[in-house]
């Protein structure tokens, strides 16, 4: 879609390296001013429409100070001491109408086709439930025995060495990479953002409804994210990790969770029945 600005290409790539700060990222960097690399074919086709309006935004700038420029030298009182008196210009105000139009139309139709491909997929392989809570997250796996786990941020005090702070959780969520996902999230309580800016995602999660996206990881690694909305006082300790895998990989670890979270689940309902009887 945007082959033809292949004439701003050097430019762009040293924008992407000087901003990326490193090819495989997912998660912020010090002093980064960019997007994070790309993990998804969402976050590709992103980068390909922040490219496009990167040029056109610098050729209206260009353009304006030339303008200025121009202005200010050709009209200035010493240039120009006998001022025209033209109070209308009908060629003039045609133009300053119609360009501006036709670039917001060079904006609007790729930015409806992105909106309408990172929407959902109508080739869904597997399914991922997320639930916003204050404040902790909880995933499903409805189509590999709906078994559910929460995800919590470790402290600070507790984390091991590799771990990063206000960014590690106890429980990750683990997807399998070249495998279209479908994300339906919800919320509990309050409203929530589930948001990894290496996947081009950032849904919010709302009370009583469930919103739809996607994504396909286009490479093994562990990616960050945290809530997006300002959900209450402990919205700022709700990260998201995601460690994607080989799908023989996945399937491995679906194995180990069945059993893992199964536990952890019926210890919840002991608890639960063991206060019920006590009462």
């Amino acid at each position: 879609m945007f082959k033809r600005l292949n004439v701003f290409a050097p430019i762009l790539a040293l924008i992407s390296f000087v901003s990326a700060g490193s090819a495989v990222a997912a998660e912020p960097k010090p002093w980064q001013i960019g997007l994070q690399p790309a993990a998804s074919p969402v976050m590709e086709r992103i980068h390909d429409f922040h490219n496009l309006l990167l040029v056109i935004i610098t050729l209206i700038t260009l353009f304006v100070l030339a303008l200025m420029v121009y202005v200010i030298v050709r009209f200035n009182e010493k240039s120009n001491p006998v001022p025209s008196k033209t109070t209308h210009h009908s060629v003039l105000e045609v133009i300053w109408t119609a360009v501006p139009v036709l670039i917001l139309v060079a904006i609007a139709v790729p930015s409806f086709k992105l909106l309408y491909f990172m929407d959902r997929t109508q080739d869904a392989e597997m399914t991922l439930k997320v639930i916003g809570h204050q404040w902790y997250w909880s995933y499903e796996y409805p189509d590999h025995g709906n078994f559910t786990f929460d995800s919590n941020l470790v402290p600070e005090d507790e984390l091991e060495e590799g771990q990063k702070r206000l960014l590690a959780v106890d429980n990750k969520v683990v997807l399998p990479v070249d495998t279209n996902v479908r994300l339906l999230l919800g919320s509990e309580d309050v409203m929530h953002n589930w948001a990894v800016p290496a996947f081009g995602v950032k849904l919010d999660t709302v009370p009583g409804r469930t919103n739809e996206t996607w994504v396909r990881i286009t490479g093994e690694g562990t990616y960050y994210g945290q809530c997006s909305e300002l959900c209450g006082v402990n919205h700022g300790f709700m990260p998201i990790m995601v460690e994607a895998v080989s799908k023989d990989a996945f399937k491995a670890w679906v194995a180990k969770a069945k059993v893992e979270f199964a536990n952890e689940e019926n210890k919840s309902l002991q608890i639960v029945q063991a206060k019920i009887d006590a009462k």
